[in-house]
Protein backbone atom coordinates (compact mmCIF):
# COMPACT_ATOMS: atom_id res chain seq x y z
CA UNK A 1 0.00 0.00 0.00
CA UNK A 2 1.60 3.43 -1.45
CA UNK A 3 1.08 6.86 0.67
CA UNK A 4 -1.46 8.88 -0.81
CA UNK A 5 -4.74 9.90 -1.22
CA UNK A 6 -7.31 11.30 -3.85
CA UNK A 7 -4.62 13.30 -5.86
CA UNK A 8 -2.11 10.77 -6.24
CA UNK A 9 -3.42 9.69 -9.82
CA UNK A 10 -1.95 11.73 -12.67
CA UNK A 11 -4.15 14.73 -13.36
CA UNK A 12 -6.55 14.99 -9.97
CA UNK A 13 -6.56 17.99 -8.12
CA UNK A 14 -8.45 18.84 -4.85
CA UNK A 15 -9.24 21.15 -1.97
CA UNK A 16 -11.29 20.56 1.35
CA UNK A 17 -12.43 24.28 2.63
CA UNK A 18 -14.56 26.19 5.35
CA UNK A 19 -18.00 26.90 4.20
CA UNK A 20 -20.36 26.80 7.14
CA UNK A 21 -22.65 24.97 6.15
CA UNK A 22 -23.45 23.66 9.69
CA UNK A 23 -20.33 24.46 12.05
CA UNK A 24 -18.50 27.41 12.80
CA UNK A 25 -14.22 26.46 11.87
CA UNK A 26 -14.30 23.66 10.12
CA UNK A 27 -13.94 22.32 6.94
CA UNK A 28 -16.98 21.13 5.41
CA UNK A 29 -17.10 21.22 1.60
CA UNK A 30 -14.84 19.29 -0.71
CA UNK A 31 -13.83 19.48 -4.43
CA UNK A 32 -12.26 16.73 -6.57
CA UNK A 33 -11.01 18.07 -10.02
CA UNK A 34 -9.95 16.14 -13.40
CA UNK A 35 -7.79 18.25 -15.92
CA UNK A 36 -9.37 15.46 -18.53
CA UNK A 37 -12.92 13.52 -19.07
CA UNK A 38 -13.53 10.70 -16.61
CA UNK A 39 -15.38 7.21 -17.46
CA UNK A 40 -16.55 6.64 -14.06
CA UNK A 41 -18.44 3.69 -12.28
CA UNK A 42 -20.35 4.02 -8.68
CA UNK A 43 -22.11 1.93 -6.06
CA UNK A 44 -24.72 3.41 -3.96
CA UNK A 45 -27.47 2.64 -0.95
CA UNK A 46 -29.57 -0.04 -1.12
CA UNK A 47 -31.63 1.78 1.26
CA UNK A 48 -35.10 2.70 0.07
CA UNK A 49 -34.80 6.18 1.19
CA UNK A 50 -32.03 7.76 -0.92
CA UNK A 51 -30.92 10.99 -0.59
CA UNK A 52 -31.15 13.54 -2.81
CA UNK A 53 -27.53 14.05 -3.97
CA UNK A 54 -27.66 9.84 -4.60
CA UNK A 55 -30.52 10.08 -6.86
CA UNK A 56 -28.93 12.93 -8.75
CA UNK A 57 -25.68 10.85 -9.23
CA UNK A 58 -27.52 8.01 -10.45
CA UNK A 59 -28.95 9.63 -13.05
CA UNK A 60 -25.68 10.70 -14.11
CA UNK A 61 -24.20 6.87 -14.02
CA UNK A 62 -27.59 5.86 -16.23
CA UNK A 63 -26.75 8.18 -19.35
CA UNK A 64 -23.50 7.17 -19.30
CA UNK A 65 -21.24 10.31 -19.94
CA UNK A 66 -18.44 11.66 -18.55
CA UNK A 67 -17.13 13.25 -15.29
CA UNK A 68 -14.72 15.98 -14.51
CA UNK A 69 -15.81 16.54 -10.80
CA UNK A 70 -17.18 15.76 -7.59
CA UNK A 71 -18.32 18.34 -5.22
CA UNK A 72 -19.32 16.52 -1.51
CA UNK A 73 -20.49 18.78 1.22
CA UNK A 74 -20.53 17.85 5.29
CA UNK A 75 -23.35 18.88 7.45
CA UNK A 76 -26.41 17.89 5.63
CA UNK A 77 -27.20 14.70 4.15
CA UNK A 78 -29.83 16.77 1.93
CA UNK A 79 -31.56 12.96 2.31
CA UNK A 80 -36.02 13.19 2.94
CA UNK A 81 -36.01 16.74 1.68
CA UNK A 82 -38.20 16.04 -1.46
CA UNK A 83 -38.25 18.17 -4.59
CA UNK A 84 -36.53 21.33 -3.37
CA UNK A 85 -33.72 18.63 -2.68
CA UNK A 86 -33.30 17.51 -6.10
CA UNK A 87 -32.74 20.98 -6.83
CA UNK A 88 -30.71 22.04 -4.80
CA UNK A 89 -28.36 18.82 -5.35
CA UNK A 90 -28.62 20.07 -9.31
CA UNK A 91 -28.26 23.61 -8.21
CA UNK A 92 -24.67 22.81 -6.53
CA UNK A 93 -23.58 20.94 -9.60
CA UNK A 94 -24.77 23.18 -12.05
CA UNK A 95 -22.74 26.04 -9.69
CA UNK A 96 -19.68 23.66 -10.12
CA UNK A 97 -19.81 23.25 -13.62
CA UNK A 98 -20.32 26.83 -14.35
CA UNK A 99 -16.86 27.92 -11.63
CA UNK A 100 -15.08 25.26 -13.56
CA UNK A 101 -16.27 25.73 -17.15
CA UNK A 102 -17.50 22.39 -17.64
CA UNK A 103 -21.19 20.49 -18.34
CA UNK A 104 -23.38 20.40 -15.03
CA UNK A 105 -23.86 16.32 -16.18
CA UNK A 106 -20.12 16.83 -15.97
CA UNK A 107 -20.10 16.48 -12.01
CA UNK A 108 -21.43 14.29 -9.47
CA UNK A 109 -22.86 15.48 -6.06
CA UNK A 110 -22.34 14.17 -2.77
CA UNK A 111 -23.59 15.61 1.23
CA UNK A 112 -23.45 13.92 4.48
CA UNK A 113 -24.96 14.78 7.61
CA UNK A 114 -28.22 15.11 9.28
CA UNK A 115 -31.18 13.84 7.72
CA UNK A 116 -34.02 16.11 6.90
CA UNK A 117 -32.57 19.60 6.77
CA UNK A 118 -32.78 21.58 3.53
CA UNK A 119 -29.13 21.96 2.02
CA UNK A 120 -28.02 25.81 2.65
CA UNK A 121 -27.06 25.97 -1.14
CA UNK A 122 -25.75 29.41 -0.98
CA UNK A 123 -23.32 28.17 1.49
CA UNK A 124 -22.14 24.69 -0.20
CA UNK A 125 -21.72 26.65 -3.85
CA UNK A 126 -19.51 29.69 -1.93
CA UNK A 127 -17.62 26.69 -0.54
CA UNK A 128 -17.33 24.98 -4.30
CA UNK A 129 -16.07 28.68 -5.64
CA UNK A 130 -13.89 28.79 -3.05
CA UNK A 131 -11.93 25.46 -2.94
CA UNK A 132 -12.21 25.90 -6.98
CA UNK A 133 -9.54 28.82 -6.53
CA UNK A 134 -7.17 26.96 -4.36
CA UNK A 135 -6.82 23.04 -6.08
CA UNK A 136 -3.74 21.45 -5.63
CA UNK A 137 -2.06 17.86 -5.51
CA UNK A 138 -0.21 16.32 -2.97
CA UNK A 139 -0.28 15.63 0.98
CA UNK A 140 -1.92 18.78 1.59
CA UNK A 141 -4.28 18.78 -0.57
CA UNK A 142 -5.39 14.99 0.24
CA UNK A 143 -5.30 15.96 3.67
CA UNK A 144 -7.59 19.05 2.87
CA UNK A 145 -10.03 16.97 0.90
CA UNK A 146 -10.69 13.76 3.46
CA UNK A 147 -11.52 16.40 6.38
CA UNK A 148 -13.65 18.27 4.36
CA UNK A 149 -15.99 15.33 4.00
CA UNK A 150 -15.74 14.17 7.91
CA UNK A 151 -18.72 13.99 10.25
CA UNK A 152 -18.39 12.14 13.48
CA UNK A 153 -15.15 10.90 12.31
CA UNK A 154 -12.18 11.55 14.27
CA UNK A 155 -8.90 11.17 11.48
CA UNK A 156 -9.47 11.18 7.95
CA UNK A 157 -9.15 8.50 5.85
CA UNK A 158 -6.80 8.18 2.59
CA UNK A 159 -4.95 5.37 0.60
CA UNK A 160 -2.93 4.66 -2.85
CA UNK A 161 -1.94 1.86 -4.39
CA UNK A 162 0.19 1.42 -7.93
CA UNK A 163 0.25 -1.47 -10.39
CA UNK A 164 1.85 -1.45 -13.76
CA UNK A 165 -0.03 -2.07 -16.85
CA UNK A 166 1.34 -2.22 -20.50
CA UNK A 167 4.47 -0.83 -19.11
CA UNK A 168 2.75 1.99 -17.84
CA UNK A 169 2.42 3.08 -14.05
CA UNK A 170 -0.71 3.26 -12.97
CA UNK A 171 -1.78 5.08 -9.71
CA UNK A 172 -5.15 4.79 -7.70
CA UNK A 173 -6.05 7.25 -4.63
CA UNK A 174 -9.23 7.56 -2.24
CA UNK A 175 -10.66 9.32 0.16
CA UNK A 176 -13.76 8.05 2.42
CA UNK A 177 -15.71 8.87 5.43
CA UNK A 178 -17.86 7.27 7.74
CA UNK A 179 -17.50 5.98 11.43
CA UNK A 180 -21.43 5.66 12.52
CA UNK A 181 -24.73 4.24 10.25
CA UNK A 182 -22.26 1.68 8.88
CA UNK A 183 -23.72 -1.79 7.04
CA UNK A 184 -23.14 -1.21 3.87
CA UNK A 185 -25.06 -3.62 1.40
CA UNK A 186 -23.38 -1.80 -1.91
CA UNK A 187 -20.60 0.94 -0.85
CA UNK A 188 -19.95 3.17 2.53
CA UNK A 189 -21.35 5.96 4.01
CA UNK A 190 -19.11 8.14 0.77
CA UNK A 191 -15.73 7.30 -1.08
CA UNK A 192 -14.03 8.04 -3.97
CA UNK A 193 -11.32 6.58 -5.84
CA UNK A 194 -9.63 8.52 -8.34
CA UNK A 195 -7.13 6.66 -10.76
CA UNK A 196 -5.33 7.45 -14.40
CA UNK A 197 -5.73 4.45 -15.85
CA UNK A 198 -7.71 3.52 -19.23
CA UNK A 199 -10.40 1.14 -18.42
CA UNK A 200 -13.46 0.42 -20.26
CA UNK A 201 -16.90 1.47 -18.88
CA UNK A 202 -18.74 -1.26 -18.56
CA UNK A 203 -15.92 -3.24 -16.84
CA UNK A 204 -15.01 -0.74 -14.40
CA UNK A 205 -18.23 -0.53 -12.89
CA UNK A 206 -18.19 -4.58 -12.53
CA UNK A 207 -14.93 -4.15 -11.14
CA UNK A 208 -15.90 -1.63 -8.46
CA UNK A 209 -18.72 -3.60 -6.99
CA UNK A 210 -16.62 -6.64 -7.02
CA UNK A 211 -13.73 -4.26 -4.93
CA UNK A 212 -17.28 -3.11 -2.80
CA UNK A 213 -18.39 -6.97 -2.12
CA UNK A 214 -14.41 -7.61 -0.67
CA UNK A 215 -13.93 -4.69 1.37
CA UNK A 216 -16.97 -2.06 2.13
CA UNK A 217 -19.37 -4.72 2.37
CA UNK A 218 -17.51 -6.52 4.73
CA UNK A 219 -17.33 -3.99 7.32
CA UNK A 220 -20.06 -3.37 10.13
CA UNK A 221 -19.93 -0.36 12.92
CA UNK A 222 -23.28 -0.70 14.36
CA UNK A 223 -26.09 -2.60 11.45
CA UNK A 224 -27.99 0.69 10.16
CA UNK A 225 -27.35 1.54 6.72
CA UNK A 226 -27.13 5.20 5.55
CA UNK A 227 -29.40 6.79 2.70
CA UNK A 228 -25.93 8.43 1.20
CA UNK A 229 -24.14 5.75 0.68
CA UNK A 230 -21.78 6.20 -2.23
CA UNK A 231 -18.86 4.53 -3.63
CA UNK A 232 -17.18 6.37 -7.10
CA UNK A 233 -14.06 5.41 -9.33
CA UNK A 234 -13.09 7.94 -11.61
CA UNK A 235 -10.81 6.87 -14.71
CA UNK A 236 -9.15 9.69 -16.56
CA UNK A 237 -6.81 7.26 -18.24
CA UNK A 238 -3.82 10.03 -18.83
CA UNK A 239 -1.60 6.86 -17.89
CA UNK A 240 -1.45 5.92 -21.52
CA UNK A 241 -2.50 2.50 -21.02
CA UNK A 242 -4.77 0.27 -22.93
CA UNK A 243 -7.94 0.34 -22.18
CA UNK A 244 -8.57 -2.03 -19.41
CA UNK A 245 -11.43 -4.93 -19.73
CA UNK A 246 -11.83 -8.50 -19.50
CA UNK A 247 -9.81 -9.58 -21.95
CA UNK A 248 -6.95 -7.08 -21.05
CA UNK A 249 -3.95 -9.84 -19.91
CA UNK A 250 -3.38 -7.48 -16.75
CA UNK A 251 -6.65 -6.61 -15.68
CA UNK A 252 -6.10 -8.81 -12.69
CA UNK A 253 -3.45 -6.43 -11.93
CA UNK A 254 -5.65 -3.08 -12.04
CA UNK A 255 -8.49 -5.29 -9.94
CA UNK A 256 -6.27 -6.27 -6.95
CA UNK A 257 -5.42 -2.55 -7.21
CA UNK A 258 -8.45 -1.46 -6.79
CA UNK A 259 -9.23 -3.88 -3.97
CA UNK A 260 -6.76 -2.77 -2.21
CA UNK A 261 -7.51 0.51 -1.63
CA UNK A 262 -10.96 -0.21 -0.98
CA UNK A 263 -10.44 -2.27 2.15
CA UNK A 264 -7.80 0.28 3.26
CA UNK A 265 -10.17 2.74 3.34
CA UNK A 266 -13.14 -0.01 4.82
CA UNK A 267 -10.57 -1.02 7.40
CA UNK A 268 -10.00 2.33 8.45
CA UNK A 269 -13.65 3.40 8.65
CA UNK A 270 -13.85 0.64 11.44
CA UNK A 271 -10.85 1.66 13.17
CA UNK A 272 -12.46 4.94 13.56
CA UNK A 273 -15.88 3.67 14.14
CA UNK A 274 -17.88 5.96 16.58
CA UNK A 275 -16.76 5.32 20.30
CA UNK A 276 -14.32 2.52 19.07
CA UNK A 277 -12.28 0.69 21.24
CA UNK A 278 -11.79 -2.64 19.82
CA UNK A 279 -11.24 -3.66 15.69
CA UNK A 280 -12.55 -7.08 15.56
CA UNK A 281 -12.10 -9.69 12.95
CA UNK A 282 -15.07 -12.26 12.39
CA UNK A 283 -14.09 -15.32 10.46
CA UNK A 284 -16.52 -18.19 9.52
CA UNK A 285 -15.01 -21.33 8.04
CA UNK A 286 -16.38 -24.84 7.49
CA UNK A 287 -19.98 -23.22 6.48
CA UNK A 288 -22.01 -25.24 4.21
CA UNK A 289 -21.97 -22.39 1.59
CA UNK A 290 -20.53 -19.25 1.39
CA UNK A 291 -23.63 -17.36 1.71
CA UNK A 292 -24.38 -19.44 4.69
CA UNK A 293 -21.18 -18.15 6.46
CA UNK A 294 -21.76 -14.26 5.44
CA UNK A 295 -25.10 -14.90 6.93
CA UNK A 296 -23.15 -16.17 9.75
CA UNK A 297 -20.19 -13.38 10.38
CA UNK A 298 -22.73 -10.68 9.81
CA UNK A 299 -25.29 -11.78 12.26
CA UNK A 300 -21.97 -11.94 14.97
CA UNK A 301 -20.89 -8.31 13.69
CA UNK A 302 -24.00 -6.96 14.07
CA UNK A 303 -25.50 -8.43 17.37
CA UNK A 304 -25.79 -5.57 20.20
CA UNK A 305 -24.80 -8.45 22.76
CA UNK A 306 -21.79 -9.77 21.13
CA UNK A 307 -20.52 -5.84 20.67
CA UNK A 308 -20.42 -5.07 24.00
CA UNK A 309 -18.95 -8.22 25.71
CA UNK A 310 -15.85 -7.37 23.19
CA UNK A 311 -15.93 -3.73 24.89
CA UNK A 312 -16.22 -5.42 28.34
CA UNK A 313 -13.65 -7.99 27.22
CA UNK A 314 -16.18 -10.39 28.08
CA UNK A 315 -15.29 -13.69 26.08
CA UNK A 316 -19.67 -15.03 25.88
CA UNK A 317 -19.37 -17.53 23.64
CA UNK A 318 -22.71 -18.12 24.35
CA UNK A 319 -23.74 -14.78 22.60
CA UNK A 320 -21.35 -15.90 19.43
CA UNK A 321 -23.50 -18.88 19.10
CA UNK A 322 -26.72 -17.71 19.45
CA UNK A 323 -25.95 -15.09 17.08
CA UNK A 324 -24.77 -17.87 14.61
CA UNK A 325 -27.77 -20.12 15.31
CA UNK A 326 -30.01 -16.89 14.52
CA UNK A 327 -28.56 -16.05 11.33
CA UNK A 328 -30.22 -18.06 8.80
CA UNK A 329 -27.62 -20.19 7.91
CA UNK A 330 -27.28 -23.93 8.42
CA UNK A 331 -25.93 -24.81 11.85
CA UNK A 332 -25.41 -27.83 13.93
CA UNK A 333 -24.54 -27.01 17.34
CA UNK A 334 -22.54 -30.36 18.06
CA UNK A 335 -20.26 -29.36 15.34
CA UNK A 336 -19.36 -25.69 16.28
CA UNK A 337 -16.24 -24.45 17.54
CA UNK A 338 -15.60 -20.76 18.56
CA UNK A 339 -11.89 -19.15 18.73
CA UNK A 340 -11.16 -16.05 20.37
CA UNK A 341 -7.33 -15.47 19.15
CA UNK A 342 -6.64 -18.73 18.14
CA UNK A 343 -8.08 -19.92 22.09
CA UNK A 344 -11.00 -22.35 22.13
CA UNK A 345 -13.72 -21.43 24.03
CA UNK A 346 -16.47 -24.08 22.89
CA UNK A 347 -15.99 -27.14 21.06
CA UNK A 348 -18.29 -29.14 19.90
CA UNK A 349 -20.13 -29.38 23.36
CA UNK A 350 -17.00 -28.82 25.45
CA UNK A 351 -16.70 -25.91 27.38
CA UNK A 352 -13.28 -24.09 28.24
CA UNK A 353 -11.96 -23.54 31.51
CA UNK A 354 -11.40 -20.59 33.86
CA UNK A 355 -7.89 -20.46 32.73
CA UNK A 356 -8.52 -20.39 29.63
CA UNK A 357 -11.20 -18.44 29.73
CA UNK A 358 -8.95 -15.41 31.58
CA UNK A 359 -6.37 -16.50 28.91
CA UNK A 360 -8.90 -15.09 25.93
CA UNK A 361 -9.70 -11.97 28.19
CA UNK A 362 -6.42 -11.20 28.31
CA UNK A 363 -6.21 -11.22 24.21
CA UNK A 364 -9.51 -8.72 24.28
CA UNK A 365 -7.42 -6.54 26.11
CA UNK A 366 -5.59 -5.64 22.48
CA UNK A 367 -6.51 -3.19 19.97
CA UNK A 368 -7.51 -5.93 17.60
CA UNK A 369 -8.05 -9.83 17.71
CA UNK A 370 -10.44 -12.03 15.92
CA UNK A 371 -13.28 -14.23 16.56
CA UNK A 372 -13.30 -18.00 14.51
CA UNK A 373 -16.43 -19.98 14.32
CA UNK A 374 -15.60 -23.33 12.63
CA UNK A 375 -18.70 -24.50 11.93
CA UNK A 376 -17.56 -28.00 10.69
CA UNK A 377 -20.41 -28.42 7.71
CA UNK A 378 -18.75 -27.67 4.45
CA UNK A 379 -15.84 -25.53 2.64
CA UNK A 380 -18.00 -22.36 2.65
CA UNK A 381 -15.89 -19.19 4.67
CA UNK A 382 -16.20 -15.54 4.68
CA UNK A 383 -15.02 -12.64 6.78
CA UNK A 384 -16.45 -9.32 8.55
CA UNK A 385 -14.40 -6.76 9.69
CA UNK A 386 -16.34 -4.73 12.68
CA UNK A 387 -16.08 -3.34 16.24
CA UNK A 388 -17.30 -2.88 19.60
CA UNK A 389 -19.92 -1.04 21.06
CA UNK A 390 -19.03 1.42 23.90
CA UNK A 391 -20.17 4.25 26.48
CA UNK A 392 -19.16 6.76 23.80
CA UNK A 393 -20.85 5.43 21.05
CA UNK A 394 -24.26 5.31 22.47
CA UNK A 395 -23.37 9.34 23.67
CA UNK A 396 -22.57 10.19 20.33
CA UNK A 397 -25.53 8.97 18.95
CA UNK A 398 -28.16 9.88 21.65
CA UNK A 399 -27.48 13.10 21.24
CA UNK A 400 -26.35 13.73 17.48
CA UNK A 401 -29.66 16.07 16.20
CA UNK A 402 -29.06 18.43 19.77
Amino acid sequence: MASGGITSAKGFCAAGVEAGVKYANRRDVALVVSEAPCVWAGVFTTNLVAAAPVVVDRERLALGGTVRAVAVNTGCANACTGEQGLADARAVAAATAEVLGIAPEEVLVSSTGVIGALLPVERVVAGVKQAAGVLARGAEADEAASRAIMTTDTQPKRASAVCEIDGKQVTLGGMCKGAGMIEPKMATMLAFVATDAAVDRAWLQGALKEAADASFNRVVVDGDESTNDTLVCLANGLAGNRPIDGSHPQAGAFLAALREVCQALAKQIVMDGEGVSKFVTVKVTGARTREDAHLVARAIARSPLVKTSWFGRDPNWGRVICATGYSGAEVDERKVRILYGGVCAYDRGRVADEATLAQMQELMGERAFEVEVQLGLGEGAETIWTCDFTFEYVKINAEYTT
